[in-house]
């Protein structure tokens, strides 16, 4: 059965840091890409915010939250998990984040997000 869950999530304050992770079963992970839905927003796409490619791991972060976010993976230790590591949180970066099998990474590209996964919530407030 293939499945792709995104976990981690929760309630932290503004400044704090979380880290969600992404794990794949049932199939192997190559590029992966991290999506915020915000609050109010779930009628509309989600919004990609950091993504690694399959091979070198290079990782692309938005504006956005460049210098904050940053997608990472460990291919010695685990071939199916990809962090993404969140830092000085801030209200708006609340929502459901979802992990997302896609075909590229970078900027002016279209990642093109063909297999989601379960998302996690996560909620940014004193």
């Amino acid at each position: 059965q293939v499945s792709l869950v995104a976990s981690g999530g929760g309630l932290v304050q503004p400044g704090g840091s979380l880290t969600l992770s992404c794990t794949a079963s049932g199939l192997t992970l190559g590029f992966v890409g991290w999506f915020h839905h915000a609050p109010g927003k779930y009628n509309e796409e989600p919004e990609g915010v950091s993504c690694i490619s399959g091979s070198d791991s290079t990782s692309h972060s938005v504006d956005s939250v460049k210098g904050r976010f940053t997608s990472s993976k460990n291919h010695a230790e685990n071939k199916n998990t990809v962090w993404l590591q969140m830092n000085n949180l801030k209200p708006e970066d609340t929502g459901v984040y979802y992990c997302a099998a896609i075909l590229r990474c970078g900027s002016d590209v279209d990642w093109h997000p063909h297999y989601w996964g379960k998302g996690t919530q996560v909620t940014v407030s004193p």
